[in-house]
């Protein structure tokens, strides 16, 4: 019966999901966004949940993974596809299945390397991923923002987004004993949240929301970068 409370929390990530994907189908996008960021909740308590009653299970994890790609990789690309992805065509349709595909990738790979990295995460973890789609929706419907006035930026950044998931960047897992961060990468990221949050000060928690995952996909590629030119110095 230990294992029932955190399996209950990891289904409780997929509902969300599955709650996600019905919003965006009826064309609330609101509340599509806002359901992954609960299921984000959910999945940050399975775990936890798990530690504290000693109920960790190999059904556990497969199940952690499964609801992961529902509703991190799937529903945030079904998502940007019906934001507004449609508008591309071809491009479009690509980018959402890319995002999924790279979503599907990521879990694979972080469940093979469990006992290999340890300290960081290789690659942008996949709900930090699907909550930059669904942070960046509630932003852009708050501010009255249509991406596609913005050329293929949107969909090209979709990309990017899929792409450093599969990447072998490194993010701070915040766990402590792992890769050295650098000052200038903390500085570079408190100048990036401080500069969205003064752009969207007439949104605040929005703002707020999507400074945090979008500074945190940043800061990886920047404490990388300074981590190989920190290695090439030597």
């Amino acid at each position: 019966m230990k294992h029932l409370l955190p399996n209950m929390c990891t289904a409780a990530n997929l509902f969300f999901g599955m709650l996600s994907i019905l919003a965006t189908f009826e064309g609330n996008f609101v509340h599509a966004s806002a359901f992954i960021l609960f299921a984000l909740i959910a999945d940050g308590l399975d775990g936890r949940v798990a530690r504290a009653l000693n109920a960790a299970s190999e059904m556990g994890k497969e199940m952690d993974s499964l609801c992961d790609l529902g509703s991190f990789g799937i529903a945030p690309a079904f998502l940007a596809y019906a934001f507004c992805m449609n508008t591309f065509g071809l491009l479009g349709k690509a980018a959402a299945i890319i995002f999924a595909l790279c979503g599907m990738w990521r879990l694979a790979r972080f469940n093979v390397n469990t006992g290999v990295v340890h300290g960081f995460f290789m690659g942008l973890a996949i709900p930090a991923g699907g909550c930059i789609v669904a942070t960046t929706t509630l932003l852009f419907t708050a501010m009255n923002i249509r991406p596609e006035n913005f050329g293929l930026v949107y969909p090209i950044t979709v990309i990017i987004v899929a792409y450093l998931m599969v990447s072998h960047v490194h993010y701070p897992d915040f766990k402590g004993g792992g890769e050295k961060i650098f000052l200038v990468s903390k500085i570079f990221a408190l100048a990036m949240f401080a500069g969205i949050i003064y752009l969207t000060r007439d949104v605040p928690v929005q703002g707020v929301l999507c400074a945090i995952f979008s500074t945190y996909a940043v800061f990886g590629i920047v404490n990388s970068l300074m981590a190989l030119m920190n290695r090439d110095s030597l």
